[in-house]
């Protein structure tokens, strides 16, 4: 049963294995990764990586903080990240199902909230904001990751891709009224084979569009620009 308020993921949801290839193509040189830990430490803490999906970050959180909870509201999606922790004999994580507007944790326990292309894109995730009030720690620290439409290749393939989506500026404007700060990161893609990137393409845009993006673009690399925004509560 799905549960309420859940919005489908196209992605993630339907071609998991595709978007395998997409999360180890995705920060090849760790600049996202650099800039996460620049705004937040989560040594020794508790982090909730909200919209967990199968779990592919969780094992690194999990290196150094204390206690890492996935939240995730797809079945399927929660099976899979609990196989990959057992496969990997990884610790100190648990993997529950939930959303972000009803997150299954209690009041003041979290210290660091990953969310990275998972429901806070801007206008509609309000209630999502409020249950991070409610369960983040005071001193503790939410980071949101989504895509810069503003700038980069990929930029330029989103916006075309999403012409109906909120633009750049509208965006940005509903975060930084509400306190968040913003760290542009060049993350970029970087895949093993041409593929690989292809089906990767062909998971994020309709068939329509995905084609004409393949016949424009070469190579194994997309130059791909993402906003972190984090915020201290």
């Amino acid at each position: 049963m799905q549960l309420r308020g859940t919005i489908p993921s196209p992605n993630i949801w339907h071609h998991t294995a595709t978007y395998e290839l997409e999360n180890r193509a995705a920060d090849p040189d760790g600049r996202l990764w650099s800039a996460m830990q620049a705004r937040a430490d989560w040594s020794g803490r508790t982090v909730l990586d909200l919209g967990c999906g199968t779990g592919f970050h969780l094992p690194r959180f999990a290196e150094t903080a204390a206690r890492v909870v996935g939240v995730e509201p797809h079945p399927g999606l929660v099976k899979l990240a609990g196989r990959r922790l057992r496969t990997r004999g990884t610790t100190g994580v648990e993997v529950v199902r939930g959303t972000a507007q009803e997150i299954p944790l209690p009041d003041a326990s979290v210290d660091v909230v990953h969310a990275r292309w998972a429901y806070f894109f801007g206008p509609g995730c309000e209630p999502g904001l409020v249950e991070l009030d409610r369960v983040v720690r005071r001193g503790g620290v939410a980071l949101i990751i989504d895509n810069d439409g503003s700038r980069s290749t990929f930029g330029d393939w989103f916006r075309r891709g999403y012409p109906h989506l909120e633009p750049p500026e509208a965006i940005e404007r509903f975060w930084s009224i509400r306190g968040w700060e913003l760290d542009r990161v060049d993350m970029g893609w970087r895949f093993a084979t041409r593929a690989d990137l292809e089906a990767v393409v062909r998971i994020e845009f309709t068939p329509e569009v995905a084609d004409q993006l393949l016949r424009e673009h070469t190579g194994v690399e997309v130059d791909y620009a993402v906003n972190l925004w984090s915020k201290r509560f």
